[in-house]
């Protein structure tokens, strides 16, 4: 009896073991593919409420969310041709982004940032700050940067911020127990 005792204990300890090592960490990874005003505040509204909550919160910028990372002070030389005109044709940064629907030539834009600042709602620019301070960490798709001819000298100061590729978002995803693409 011994022995079949002995045995089960070991078989217990190794399913144990096997369970702790798939079990997924209290994190939260959001893909940020639009670049869209309203589709990246929520993303932002999600992030900071899930890091309230003590969440790990990792967003991977891809696309055209990049274009909200982009820092309108700043000016970079030595770009080609299609890179400067992605440069000229695409937002440079969260007060340029545009709504989704209802954008009306811009008068949407301007009525719900108006109505955000009525209604006591941080703006997405205090969002990325208030992220930054809770410690939400901002990933970059590096091939989406090269895509766009966008450099990491013109990206916004941000304290979490990192340039990785597909493959990080991916471990990342796998350890977290939810995962939203927005």
């Amino acid at each position: 009896m011994p022995n079949n005792l002995e045995a089960q204990v070991q078989l217990l300890e190794k399913q144990m073991k096997k369970l702790q090592a798939s079990q997924q960490n209290d994190q939260l990874s959001i893909v940020v593919f639009s670049g869209d005003l309203d589709k990246v505040l929520a993303a932002m509204i999600i992030a900071t409420g899930a890091r309230a909550m003590d969440m790990e919160v990792k967003l991977f910028f891809t696309f055209w969310a990049t274009t909200m990372l982009r820092d309108k002070k700043k000016n970079v030389k030595g770009k080609d041709l299609i890179s400067k005109m992605f440069g000229f044709m695409l937002p440079k940064g969260s007060k340029q982004l545009k709504l989704s629907q209802m954008h009306m030539c811009g008068m949407g834009t301007a009525m719900i940032r108006d109505l955000m600042k009525k209604k006591h709602v941080a703006s997405l620019e205090e969002m990325i700050t208030i992220a930054g301070e809770l410690g939400v960490e901002i990933n970059i798709c590096q091939m989406s940067m090269d895509l766009m001819g966008f450099k990491k000298e013109e990206m916004i100061d941000y304290p979490h911020l990192k340039y990785v590729g597909v493959g990080s978002y991916l471990a990342d995803a796998g350890e977290s127990r939810v995962q939203l693409f927005i």
